[in-house]
């Protein structure tokens, strides 16, 4: 009896310290979720037909559909994934390397990704290339230049197992370091001229001898500008890129106090390094007509034709940004599958130029 009572006293009169949950701060279309304690949730929110896109794919170091995957921890503490085609009769004893990095704002996106995973394996098999795509850091917990940091350290990372210095199975025994190509998608673009100038800049292309920065790649890069261009206004947004994303990842990702003018999202600006003193390898700037980005894009296309530069222009016509990325798309459009083909016989094509 005596114990039924101090029971009830103790439920009585005992509070239990409330639990204090945490408040969401910001919702960005479903991609991305911050939380006023700092923690951030890359769970996809949106429509539940397309979630396999951000499902993770384990690698697999046998041959599936003539590619195999394998994720290695490099020397600078950041991750890869290595796409190694399985060689057939007309390759050379060695492959060119495409290092890849991913694009999503800076703030979303694995390299593990099934999205990822669709493209690189199939760009390996056409291009006749080994991928090496890099784990990114990302913003908010990492603001720029993280991600710059990661990818350049990658390059490093190579030169050191041309050089003998480090040793990975793969890559020692298959790739050619004499062509290494930077490829990036979206914001993984903007990486693309940061680090090919930056290579320039300090000489790498000599540094890295037996091995060399043969051609750079963007794949609709992110670059804009503070105020809106006319594409940015009229063309039509998607679940690849809205202007909100757009917007709310960049003030993730940027230095504080930043604004979109940054070198790193406008190289084509007054705030960036003059292009005309820059050196940069061979590039391929791909486009897609009815991309947000279009303008700003073509600014920078011009801007390197202007300054010189050795730099082609490929346009996807009638599809938007990211439409390679769109797995549904790409097996059930006609045409986002064909644009998605001739993208890959133009990275390709270049590859074999260079």
């Amino acid at each position: 009896m005596k114990s039924i009572k101090l029971q009830q006293y103790l439920t009585l009169h005992i509070t239990l310290p409330m639990v204090n949950e945490k408040k969401l701060v910001e919702d960005v279309s479903g991609w991305l979720r911050v939380y006023d304690d700092g923690s951030v949730d890359r769970t996809w929110t949106g429509p539940p037909e397309v979630s396999f896109m951000t499902d993770t794919v384990m690698p697999h170091e046998n041959f599936v559909d003539g590619v195999a995957v394998k994720d290695v921890d490099t020397d600078s503490g950041a991750r890869v994934r290595i796409y190694l085609p399985e060689k057939n009769n007309s390759d050379s004893a060695t492959l060119p390397i495409i290092l890849h990095f991913h694009g999503g704002g800076f703030c979303i996106s694995e390299a593990s990704w099934f999205m990822y995973y669709a493209v690189y394996t199939r760009l390996a098999r056409s291009s006749r290339s080994i991928v090496v795509s890099v784990y990114l850091r990302r913003a908010p917990e990492h603001r720029l230049p993280a991600a710059c940091e990661d990818s350049y350290n990658a390059l490093l990372w190579l030169r050191s197992l041309a050089k003998g210095d480090l040793h990975e199975a793969w890559l020692n025994a298959n790739a050619d370091f004499t062509r290494v190509f930077l490829m990036g998608d979206s914001t993984g673009g903007n990486l693309v001229h940061q680090v090919a100038s930056r290579a320039g800049s300090e000489g790498l292309e000599l540094k890295l001898s037996p091995s060399h920065v043969a051609g750079g790649i963007l794949v609709q890069p992110g670059f804009v500008r503070a105020t809106r261009s006319k594409s940015e206004l009229e063309q039509p947004q998607s679940p690849f890129l809205t202007l909100d994303m757009m917007d709310k990842f960049l003030s993730f990702a940027l230095p504080l106090g930043s604004t979109k003018d940054h070198p790193i999202t406008c190289p084509m600006g007054a705030a960036a390094p003059p292009m005309s003193s820059l050196k940069m390898p061979p590039m391929l700037l791909c486009v897609a007509e009815t991309d947000l980005m279009i303008d700003t894009e073509m600014e920078y296309y011009e801007a390197m034709k202007k300054a010189g530069k050795d730099v082609e222009l490929f346009l996807s016509p009638g599809v938007g940004h990211g439409f390679y990325m769109n797995k549904i798309a790409s097996d059930l459009d006609p045409v986002t599958a064909t644009r998605t083909q001739e993208l890959i016989a133009a990275i390709t094509d270049f590859i074999k130029k260079h």
